[in-house]
Parts: C-alpha cells; sequence; structure tokens
C-alpha cells in the first residue's frame, strides 16, 4: 500500500481533538419545499465545537435560492457556491473545496439529522478510527403516497440491502448513507468522482476501503428521509439510480454486490411472461409440440410468485389506512421494475449524462 494512502487506515488517521471543527456540506437544486428545515436541522446539532455549511446552488426555478440567500443573511456560518451544472458530484466538490474544518458531514436537503447526529458521528469517528462513518435512514411521509413510499424504503422486500435501510447492528460497512469523513479522505483521494452523477459516495467508499480506511455503520446515528411525493417522481429517481448502478457495474464488476442483479433479471423475467402470455392470446403456441408448450408456461410460474409475493406484502402491512396499502402495493413494483430496467439499459449502453430527472 502507498505510504500516501496509509494515513486512511484506522492506524495512520491522526487523532481527533476533544471537539473537532465541522463542516456540513448539500448539492441543492429546487429544494423550496425541504431546504428550510434541512438547514434548521443542521444549525440544531447538539454540539459544542464550530460548525459551517457550505450549499452548493444549482440553478434552481423555485424559490430555494431565495429561501438560502434569506437564511445565509442572518447566519454567518451558513455559506454558498455556485454549481451552474447541476450535477451532485461537482457540487459536493466544490462545498468541499470551500470548508474549512477536519470533519465533513454530508447531508441532504430530503434529510433532518437528529439532534445529537453530530456527536454521535464525531464519537463513532474517534471510536472506530474509521475514515468514514454513516447512521440509519429513516424514511418518513407527510401524505399517503409519501409514507408508502417511506415504508417501501425501509422494508426489506423494498429496498433491502444496506444495513442504513434495514437498520442492522453497528459495524463496517461496504457504504454509508450520506457520510460523515475525516477531511484526509479528500485531501488524499481527491473528492467524489464528477463522471459518476449517482452512487458517486459508493465509488468513493469503495477507494476508501481499498486504500484500507475503514467505513462504519452506527444505527445511533438517525437521519430523517422525505422521499419524492409523486409517482413519477419515484419512478424517474429508480430508472436514473438502475442506469448508475449498471454503470458502476461496467466499471467496477465483481467489486459491487450480487443483490443488484434482482432487479434486472425479475425485469427480463416478467417481460419473458408477458411475451408469452400474448403467444398464447394469439395461439401461436398451439402448433407447438406439447412439451414445448409446457415448458414454456412455465415462465409464468416466477411472474405469478412475485406478484403474489407483493399483494402478500401489501396485505400484511401494519398501522396505514386502505390508500397507503394500495400505494405500497404499487410502489414496491415500481421500484423494481424501474431500477431494474434502469440496469439493463445502463448495462447495454452506459450511464452516459442520465440525470435524476425527478428534482
Amino acid at each position: 500500500m502507498s505510504k500516501i494512502l496509509e494515513i486512511l487506515t484506522p492506524e495512520g488517521l491522526p487523532p481527533l481533538a476533544e471537539r473537532p471543527g465541522v463542516s456540513f456540506i448539500m448539492p441543492v437544486l429546487n429544494e423550496a419545499e425541504h431546504i428550510a428545515k434541512a438547514i434548521t436541522t443542521i444549525l440544531a446539532q447538539d454540539y459544542d465545537g464550530d460548525k459551517e455549511i457550505v450549499l452548493a446552488l444549482g440553478p434552481s426555478t423555485d424559490d430555494t435560492n431565495r429561501i438560502i440567500a434569506d437564511m445565509a443573511a442572518q447566519d454567518s456560518r451558513i455559506q454558498t457556491v455556485d454549481n451552474p451544472q447541476a450535477a451532485t458530484p461537482i457540487g459536493l466538490n466544490l462545498a468541499i473545496a470551500a470548508t474549512h474544518h477536519p470533519v465533513i458531514i454530508r447531508v441532504d436537503a430530503h434529510s433532518g439529522l437528529g439532534t445529537d447526529y453530530t456527536k454521535q458521528a464525531i464519537d463513532t469517528l474517534r471510536r472506530t478510527k474509521a475514515a468514514n462513518c454513516g447512521g440509519l435512514m429513516l424514511a418518513r411521509g407527510r401524505t399517503s403516497f409519501q409514507k408508502a413510499v417511506a415504508r417501501a424504503y425501509m422494508s426489506p422486500v423494498g429496498l433491502g440491502g444496506p444495513a442504513y435501510h434495514s437498520g442492522d447492528e453497528a459495524g463496517e460497512a461496504e457504504s454509508a448513507y450520506l457520510g460523515v469523513y475525516r477531511r484526509e479522505v479528500f485531501t488524499h483521494l481527491g473528492g467524489f468522482d464528477e463522471g459518476i452523477k449517482r452512487g458517486q459516495d459508493w465509488e468513493l467508499n469503495l477507494r476508501i476501503r481499498t486504500s484500507g480506511g475503514r467505513i462504519w455503520f452506527n444505527p445511533d446515528m438517525e437521519v430523517t428521509y422525505w422521499p419524492r411525493d409523486s409517482w413519477s417522481k419515484i419512478a424517474q429517481q429508480f430508472w436514473a439510480t438502475g442506469i448508475w448502478r449498471a454503470e458502476l457495474i461496467r466499471r467496477y464488476g465483481s467489486q459491487n454486490s450480487i443483490r443488484y442483479f434482482a432487479p434486472p433479471v425479475l425485469v427480463l423475467g416478467m417481460g419473458a411472461s408477458v411475451i408469452e402470455a400474448l403467444l398464447q392470446m394469439t395461439g401461436t403456441t398451439r402448433t407447438w409440440p406439447k412439451f414445448l408448450r409446457r415448458f414454456t408456461s412455465l415462465v409464468h410460474v416466477p411472474s405469478l410468485g412475485y406478484v403474489s409475493g407483493i399483494l402478500a406484502t401489501a396485505s400484511a402491512a401494519k398501522d396505514c389506512g386502505r390508500r397507503e396499502r394500495a400505494w405500497f402495493g404499487l410502489i414496491l413494483p415500481t421500484m423494481h421494475l424501474c431500477w431494474g430496467a434502469g440496469f439493463l439499459r445502463g448495462l447495454i449502453t452506459g450511464a452516459g449524462s442520465t440525470k435524476d430527472g425527478s428534482r
């Protein structure tokens, strides 16, 4: 391992001060509904160390930038940088370049930090000697639709996989939600990859782990997350996410988890089932040998099993009304199929300049 990168290992990272200053970074675009609350939760952190907030402002078409300007005029800890390309990794790097403190905390306009989040994060970095740590994403909603999306986010049948969705025990992790980074990460690894429009946090965490650094999950670090508030936005979000995950598969192959292949396999299976059904309805399969007709009919079994599983999951949902339960039953396959279809598209063509059109 290069001596330059050894500093990111638990043994190589210098000790943190008792109350190190923290810099919060956030790329922002069209977040008028959420931005004031997100900033307020940062300012309300129960932490005695110095704090600064650097917001990378995209060319919003709503009142986002005006709201931020008003808040910045009242609190000097709020700073802004321009992000005319509205690209998340570029905005993150611009914000990082404007920060000054040894700990850098990524935040999101759709998120709200628990009051002790920063204190918990600093304690976690110090105790585990991690280069990056993160906590539990608690998805929440206000409307029946948004509550259903939040339920899908937190359900093992929905997103599943990462500990920060399901709330596993504390320990080393593949990646972290948002992330609380030691500045040494950016000094020695060069920041986020600006060519990766989605999933850039996973790629940075891969570089950290490859360099011997530690990523730590602490479920006591809680972040409230407010999902997109319409079906079309959810579909667009997961389509773009699937495309970019396929791009990461193309670039990093086996370093990705095998779980990422489940949604595209589902899409292929559902597509085959639809084609088989059309052939059956048009009478095309009647001319086929009997054994072949029986064999190809088996393609319906996995699809029917999936549909039955979704209906059973939605029916078993507790503490929700009919509207939320119905939306939950629709959101689950929307996430799976849009993500899977995007993955297949990205696997064939690459991500190119694909952006998340849900903002």
